[in-house]
């Protein structure tokens, strides 16, 4: 087992298919499972929150196409340069806290199909990450028109924030643990194939002694983006962000042990 401190191993980065494969040792589950669902629910990122219509002749509601435009992942390479609203100073959103997205789209002479290629944003670097996003459709005749503001918000406050589509955690790929138990009929080996994972760390032996005691060393996690951020930068926040609350809790309990101290004293002094 590594007794040096954490380790980090990257085995695959395809920031094409928005990808990152790594795994993690020298850490207790609690810490490893902290950093995949900061990696989902605590990184922020850009995204639609108000939108004001001006004119929607579509088949689809005002509330349907809202929430739609809301799901379009935006870049967020620089989400570092935009405030939370809630901590600026304005009354409702201003250019320091939000950005502005326009749509005006009208099918005059054939039907036609708007995407979030149509959206036209007021920032260079934040815009839909890609722009092939179906919107709506509209048939000859039809017209949609409206304004956006995007905000910087996380997920843990709406999906629509996290910068991954979801975040694969495994561990003990060879089941030593026996923390799974695996329903089959006939063939364990057939009826659950291993993963990718299990050429990662030997197999046990038949004879081998279970050991109820031992606690799992290594943790394989694969994240899938949205395409907001890069892979990388996803899970580099995570760790950041995990390490200011982690840093936080250390300051706070260390106040609130220096404070319990001083009242034994006071108190002491007292008799």
């Amino acid at each position: 087992m590594n007794t040096g401190g954490p380790e980090v191993r990257i085995s695959n980065i395809s920031p094409e298919d928005d990808i990152i494969e790594f795994s993690i040792s020298g850490v207790d589950l609690s810490i490893a499972n902290s950093i995949r669902r900061t990696m989902i629910a605590e990184v922020p990122t850009m995204a639609i929150d108000l939108v004001e219509f001006e004119n929607n002749t579509s088949v689809l509601t005002d509330e349907f196409i809202a929430h739609r435009l809301g799901m379009i992942p935006l870049l967020s390479t620089e989400v570092s340069s935009i405030d939370y609203t809630r901590d600026c100073n304005c009354n409702q959103y201003c250019t320091k806290c939000s950005v502005q997205l326009h749509l005006s789209v009208s099918a005059k002479d054939a039907n036609k199909i708007v995407t979030s290629a149509d959206l036209i944003s007021s920032h260079d670097s934040i815009v839909p990450a890609s722009n092939n996003v179906t919107i709506v459709k509209l048939r000859k005749g039809q017209e949609v028109k409206l304004r956006c503001v995007a905000k910087k918000g996380v997920a843990k406050e709406h999906a629509k924030w996290s910068p991954v589509a979801g975040v694969a955690f495994e561990y003990d790929p060879h089941n030593k643990l026996r923390h799974t138990n695996y329903w089959y009929e006939k063939d364990i080996k057939k009826e659950w194939p291993e993963s990718k994972y299990a050429k990662e760390e030997l197999e046990p032996g038949l004879t081998d002694a279970y050991d109820c005691k031992a606690k799992p060393e290594t943790f394989y996690l694969t994240s899938e983006g949205t395409g907001a951020m890069e892979p990388r930068d996803v899970v580099v926040t995570a760790l950041s962000t995990l390490l200011a609350k982690l840093g936080l809790a250390s300051v706070l309990l260390k106040n609130i042990a220096s404070a319990t101290e001083g009242n034994e004293d006071n108190h002491n002094s007292g008799w």
